[in-house]
């Protein structure tokens, strides 16, 4: 019988400085009335200049394995999803390696735009299936503050910096099968002709780009309806699940709108959905591991609940997941 992958604990961590709306508007052509209307963003976390991808990473790993009761010594894996690594090698993922102190294990960083931390959650499921782990950090982390292109107000205004963890330990199979704990299923796409919508121009490989994220909004909010509700059917489809059975939709919080369609997909109830790009904007692959995070910790999300993460980012990239908790 193959090891399940239990969720045992989640943290997240977000820079100490908020700005509003307001305070972007003194210096972007934009206003409150207009980011929050077509977004729902109030305001985003913005990283100081040690707050970097390892550094926040590393928190929000200490703050799951604190909530799962692990230590350290547990972990033998550690898969960091980010755009916005703090250096093109080593990986961001071995900077929070020794800043935890693991001694053990291995780790690499893992990118797939905002969906970055369903890919990890799919691989950290693959590797203790595979017996090649039994204790599995995934983490999102990002600073895309410092790739964004502040001349552009229809991307500048949309995207925070943050970090979500969740530490995923293996367990026995043996349940009902409906009834079984950990991630059920995860399911992970990718149209790579559509990569032009959404990405950075520019990278270690091609110093003469700028850096910036350029992004076609129309297309991306057009793409992220359709695919998202194909990777939740998928998912219920998978285990013989209907909607009525999810309890709660932790979806990538990009924008409020498709937030709103997903959950009228579910038929969930708006208190059933978990909302935070609000006050924490898009924190790409961030964004799923740090509304988590706060549900549970805040006691909406309990034991035994089932739980369906979504997300779709450049690339174009998608994939949802499963998870009982």
């Amino acid at each position: 019988m193959l090891p399940c992958s239990i969720l045992a604990g989640c943290g997240g961590y977000l820079p100490e400085r908020v700005v509003s709306n307001d305070e972007l508007a003194r210096t972007v052509d934009t206003s409150d009335s207009w980011i929050q209307e077509r977004t729902g963003i109030r305001q985003r976390h913005f990283a100081a200049r040690h707050e970097t991808s390892a550094f926040m990473g590393a928190a929000a790993a200490r703050a799951a394995l604190a909530d799962a009761g692990a230590t350290p010594d547990d972990v033998d894996a550690i898969i960091l999803a980010t755009s916005t690594p703090d250096q093109a090698f080593p990986a961001t993922a071995l900077r929070v390696q020794a800043d935890l102190g693991v001694k053990r294990g291995f780790g690499f960083d893992l990118s797939a735009a905002c969906t970055g931390f369903i890919y990890g959650l799919s691989v950290g499921d693959a590797l203790i299936k595979a017996r090649q782990a039994t204790g599995v950090l995934v983490i999102g982390s990002e600073v895309y503050s410092r790739i964004l292109n502040w001349q552009d107000r229809g991307t500048c205004v949309l995207f925070g910096d943050g970090a979500g963890a969740v530490f995923l330990r293996a367990g026995a199979d043996d349940g009902p099968a409906n009834r079984r704990q950990g991630i059920l299923s995860t399911h992970i796409h990718a149209q790579g002709t559509l990569g032009d919508i959404l990405y950075v121009d520019g990278a270690v490989g091609q110093p003469d780009k700028p850096g910036h994220l350029v992004m076609n909004g129309r297309e991306v909010f057009r793409h992220a309806v359709t695919r998202l509700a194909e990777a939740v059917d998928e998912a219920l489809a998978a285990n013989g699940l209907a909607r009525s059975d999810v309890d709660w939709l932790v979806p990538h919080q990009a924008n409020r709108r498709i937030i709103d369609a997903m959950g009228r997909k579910l038929e969930l109830p708006a208190e059933r959905v978990v909302v935070t790009v609000d006050r924490h904007a898009n924190t790409s692959a961030a964004s799923v591991p740090l509304a988590l995070a706060e549900a549970c910790r805040d006691g909406r999300i309990r034991k035994g609940q089932l739980v369906l993460l979504e997300a779709l980012g450049g690339g174009l990239t998608w994939g949802s997941a499963l998870v009982r908790m």
